[in-house]
């Protein structure tokens, strides 16, 4: 069975608190793009997995697609599968690459193991993998709020729109962005925010890490200038970052401004 694991962007992300846990609680619309990797599962005598494209870290030990059918398997003692995971989606990049071909794993073994696990038993599952691993469950726009595992649709559509992805070569590590985060209590809901009109966004949606990123790494925050300077009418770093995406109401061709940069560009 072969699936396309697709990634995501957040629109607006606010940090609304912290938890005794160690965690946050966060509030953000998961929005998916069609930039995917490819899964591949078929069923075997042997379990394995295998990957191509973007180099994945420790050989793909401690990947989640693995991680998924461990969690699976230790449930229902499904049988062994051969896993294959053409990466293209980049790492670290705030755009669930990850947590995507986890999701998408669990919805192929699902599929392929004829377990008939509903959609609410399969969230459960996926949010024990990864804190936004359930929104790949959907297919469409969802609020985020707990840790990003508590999902709720909203009736925002970029239909039409057209998007470019730049991933620059920067590592931001998560909790140190967490660390630079200002919780502000004082602002409108992010529903309120998202559902005024995109032409509104550019004055009210915020990511709440991009203030403390932009200061350690003032070249992410150049991206988010130059796709503004090429007509973007909406722009964000997405997640804690490195990447940045800009919408657009017309194809765009800037790829001269992001030479030896991962990037992505399409329609909605």
């Amino acid at each position: 069975m072969v699936s396309f694991p697709f990634c995501k962007i957040n629109l607006g992300l606010q940090v609304v608190s912290r938890r005794p846990d160690g965690f946050h609680n966060i509030e953000t619309c998961f929005y998916p793009v069609p930039w995917c990797d490819v899964l591949e599962i078929i069923p075997s005598t042997d379990f394995s997995f295998t990957h191509t494209g973007i180099s994945i870290p420790n050989d793909g030990t401690e990947n989640l697609c693995v991680k998924a059918y461990n969690k699976l398997r230790d449930a229902f003692d499904i049988p062994p599968g051969k896993i294959h995971l053409h990466k293209i989606i980049p790492m670290g990049a705030g755009l669930g690459g990850g947590s995507a071909d986890a999701a998408f794993t669990l919805k192929s073994l699902n599929t392929i193991f004829s377990l008939q696990l509903s959609l609410e038993k399969l969230s459960e599952m996926a949010a024990q993998l990864g804190s936004d691993c359930s929104f790949f469950l959907h297919d469409k726009a969802m609020i985020g709020s707990g840790r990003g595992e508590v999902l709720r649709p909203i009736n925002v559509s970029l239909t039409g729109k057209f998007m470019v992805i730049v991933k620059p070569d920067i590592h931001v590590s998560t909790a140190d962005a967490y660390k630079g985060v200002a919780i502000d209590k004082s602002r409108a809901p992010l529903k309120e925010m998202l559902l005024e009109g995109v032409k509104n966004w550019k004055n009210t949606l915020v990511n709440d890490f991009e203030r403390s990123v932009f200061a350690q790494y003032p070249q992410i925050e150049q991206l988010k200038v130059a796709l503004y300077g090429a007509g973007a009418f909406y722009a964000s770093m997405s997640g804690s970052g490195s990447s940045v995406y800009g919408l657009f109401d017309t194809p765009v061709a800037i790829e001269d401004q992001f030479k030896g940069m991962i990037y992505w560009s399409g329609s909605l």
